[in-house]
């Protein structure tokens, strides 16, 4: 068992390696790298778009990161743009000739509602000879959208969305429902500015092969199907959860289906992920090296049960460890977390990272588990760290990992012992990172 001097340095370290990553997934550094503009020609990783030859230009940026986006954007190519920013906060400083909308995030609001409408009469109002520039960020979802059904109320909407967020289910499943009760997801934007010229800048908090996962795809052809919903729904047991108005489209065989791959309406648009998950796992492995430690990253546990993808990472890192002195697992993506009741306060990192400190207690392993986006659910924290140290601390404050665990209430534990991770929305989102050090 290690001193409380080496605790608080393990943690520190740690602490380190998320922020460094968290500092190169920045939105201006990947607009650097592969978004500039030269004599009106503006560059979109390996496609080249003449400004001055469309007759207007309309951009779209949602998402947590819409604001850093449309700010890197006009630093790019000048103040000369126009369009709609929906994010989950407001801007630091609004930019002429766009307007403003602060969505709702994990449920959508009224204001989600208003700015959807707003971009997709704007998108409608598009045509031959126009371009638009989609900025897609992840928590697109909530922040932006319109029902597919009328008699859907905003009510409705959020029943809807709870009883997806909290069914357990991949990121994947969830947004396939979404698409299929969304006038904008699914390919749905793209059809409305059908006719004009179309580029997509993404910023991935999904799995690189999922990309039309991002925000439900709102500009992408959809590979899921009206047969992918139902199965999901039947999966998760979901069909009693949902209101009247939802329930009825699936008993009633009334959901439509999303438009496909080949489809005409995307015969003028292209799609470039400048940022992902595995930007900000590239720069966590080699800071970890800079620091001393063996590398290694896991990625197979992706969408798995939060406890099941615990065992296994720290199983890794024990073997990984019997070879090294010092050693960090990096591990990408998202887990998993069935929430049984309401809960308290917390998400499925700081659940991730409670749950490993019933397994690592006195032991020389450290676990950092957070969102790049810098928001871990209902809480005011991106995530968490804990260590060897973990119970004990926390058992001496009063508190019961467990019963924390069990009350869905893993903020209120890492709060007291100052673990929680702070960064404030980040203005990225490229998702999940977890680092497992042991030496």
């Amino acid at each position: 068992m290690f001193d409380a001097a080496e605790s608080v340095h393990m943690r520190a370290v740690a602490r380190d390696i998320f922020l460094h990553a968290l500092g190169e997934s920045s939105i201006a550094k990947a607009f650097a790298r592969h978004v500039q503009c030269e004599r009106s020609v503006l560059r979109v990783v390996d496609d080249l778009y003449d400004l001055s030859a469309f007759r207007n230009v309309l951009v779209i940026s949602f998402g947590k990161a819409g604001h850093a986006m449309a700010g890197a954007l006009t630093a790019t190519v000048g103040a000369n743009l126009s369009g709609i920013v929906v994010d989950v906060s407001e801007p630091a400083q609004a930019v002429a000739g766009f307007r403003y909308y602060r969505g709702g995030h994990p449920s959508p609001t009224a204001e989600s509602v208003k700015g959807g409408g707003a971009i997709l009469r704007a998108l409608e109002r598009s045509g031959e000879g126009d371009l638009v520039i989609f900025m897609i960020s992840g928590g697109g979802s909530s922040l932006v959208e319109v029902p597919i059904d009328d008699e859907i109320t905003l009510p409705d909407l959020i029943a809807t969305y709870q009883a997806l967020v909290h069914s357990g289910a991949p990121i994947a499943s969830i947004n396939a429902v979404r698409k299929h009760l969304s006038a904008l997801k699914g390919g749905r934007m793209a059809k409305a500015a059908a006719g004009a010229q179309q580029v997509s800048i993404l910023v991935s908090d999904v799995p690189d092969n999922a990309l039309d996962a991002l925000a439900s795809g709102p500009t992408m052809p959809d590979s899921t199907t009206v047969a992918d919903c139902r199965a999901v729904v039947n999966k998760h047991k979901l069909l009693p959860l949902f209101p009247n108005s939802v329930r009825d489209l699936f008993e009633s065989d009334l959901l439509e289906e999303t438009p496909k791959a080949g489809d005409p309406e995307f015969a003028s648009s292209r799609w470039w992920p400048v940022l992902c998950n595995n930007s900000a796992q590239k720069a966590a492995a080699t800071q970890a090296a800079l620091a001393g430690f063996a590398v290694e990253v896991d990625n197979s546990c992706d969408d798995w049960d939060y406890a099941a993808a615990a065992d296994h990472l720290l199983s890794r890192l024990r073997q990984l460890h019997g070879g090294v002195s010092r050693v960090c697992l990096i591990s990408g993506g998202e887990v998993t977390v069935k929430v049984e009741n309401a809960g308290r306060r917390g998400g499925r990192n700081q659940h991730f990272a409670l749950y490993c400190a019933t397994k690592i207690a006195g032991q020389n392993i450290a676990v950092l588990s957070a969102g790049t986006d810098g928001i871990d659910g209902n809480s005011t924290a991106a995530g968490a760290i804990s260590d060897g140290t973990t119970l004990a601390r926390a058992g001496a404050a009063g508190l019961i990992a467990n019963e924390a665990l069990a009350d869905f209430d893993s903020h209120a534990v890492f709060e007291r012992l100052g673990d929680a991770i702070i960064t404030g929305p980040t203005g990225t989102n490229v998702r999940d990172l977890r680092i497992l050090l042991a030496w």
